[in-house]
């Protein structure tokens, strides 16, 4: 791909999102989700590989469906209320548009799509499906949180947690494993808007990086699988230290970033009197935590062989190794700060 034709889709993804962000009218946010879709397709089928283009088809056919229950729906409100404004969408259309808006965020059961859409994908394009692309959909659900399906978000919330746990256990491909990571992790941010979004916006933004410092890891250590994760520690031993250290914070363990809005969330639901969610959340942690933990075992504690002779191949270029520790250690150190970033 030219350098120009890569240029444009980036400006268009980016340019489609701010679009989806800054609307108040059913109609241009809809507008922004097409051109979205559109521009993220020939990322994804780039590599002209069969897996890319299977991806790229299932990504197409699932945000189109979605895009079409969004028109729908909001056709539906412009004609019960007489305006198109996001704000004031009645509770039926603000029911369908949320599972239309969950679909597209890959919310379990309706996840089938999204590790096969990774898998196929690039571990950049795989990064923009996991974070920048989230962006517009979660914009949406945060201006109809006026009068939101209170029960289907906290049950698909549940429902996603518990489903990228235990699904995440059986996986051997590091990009499936971060993709039922992402659906656990979303479950969990998808019932914070019923508490706060405040609590929202901060578990959003741990999210994204935490999320963007693991792929930029396994990105420059390649590794695709588990079995490559063991070869990591003769590429570059810090990087893969602080490889370890982020999928602990993936997993919620304390004093890392990742604690921070698992800890507020099931404070949150306690103080709520919601004690059978807080219970079953806090449980469904426990298998996202296993593969984690897991993945480190693998990444320091065992011995990979010796299949290099030279002692300088974990020195990358100085432009990867400066946009890449920022992100490792906001996503490992960042629990201090927070006090701040709530309030």
């Amino acid at each position: 791909m030219s350098p120009l034709n890569w240029s444009l889709l980036i400006t268009s993804l980016a340019t489609s999102t701010i679009i989806t962000m800054s609307s108040h009218h059913w109609l241009l946010a809809w507008v922004g989700l097409e051109l979205n879709t559109l521009s993220i397709l020939p990322v994804i089928i780039k590599s002209h590989h069969p897996r890319a283009t299977e991806a790229a088809t299932k990504y197409f056919l699932i945000q189109a469906a979605a895009a079409a229950l969004i028109l729908l729906a909001s056709t539906l409100n412009a004609w019960q209320t007489g305006h198109w404004s996001i704000m004031h969408t009645s509770a039926h259309t603000t029911t369908i548009i949320t599972l239309a808006i969950l679909l597209k965020l890959g919310i379990a059961p309706m996840h089938g799509w999204y590790p096969e859409v990774l898998q196929g994908s690039t571990m950049n394009t795989a990064l923009i499906i996991s974070t920048w692309q989230k962006l517009a959909p979660l914009t949406l659900l945060y201006l109809i949180n006026n009068n939101p399906p209170t029960n289907i978000l906290l049950l698909m919330g549940v429902i996603s947690a518990l489903a990228g746990g235990w699904i995440g256990l059986n996986q051997t491909q590091t990009r499936k494993i971060m993709a039922f990571s992402s659906i656990a992790h979303m479950g969990w941010l998808i019932i914070t808007l019923n508490l706060s979004l405040h609590l929202t916006t901060t578990t959003m933004m741990i999210y994204m990086i935490t999320t963007t410092a693991m792929f930029m890891s396994l990105n420059t250590t390649t590794t695709k699988t588990m079995t490559d994760m063991g070869m990591a520690w003769t590429q570059s031993p810090p990087l893969t230290t602080m490889m370890m250290i982020t999928l602990m914070s993936l997993g919620g363990l304390p004093p890392l970033t990742g604690f921070t809005p698992k800890w507020l969330i099931l404070n949150n639901l306690c103080h709520m009197n919601l004690l059978f969610p807080t219970i079953i959340l806090a449980m469904a942690s426990l298998p996202s935590l296993f593969f984690y933990i897991r993945l480190a075992y693998f990444t320091t504690l065992t011995t990979p062989p010796n299949t290099t002779n030279t002692h300088h191949k974990w020195r990358f270029k100085p432009p990867l190794i400066a946009g890449l520790t920022p992100a490792t250690s906001l996503a490992a150190l960042l629990l201090p700060l927070m006090p701040m970033m709530i309030s």
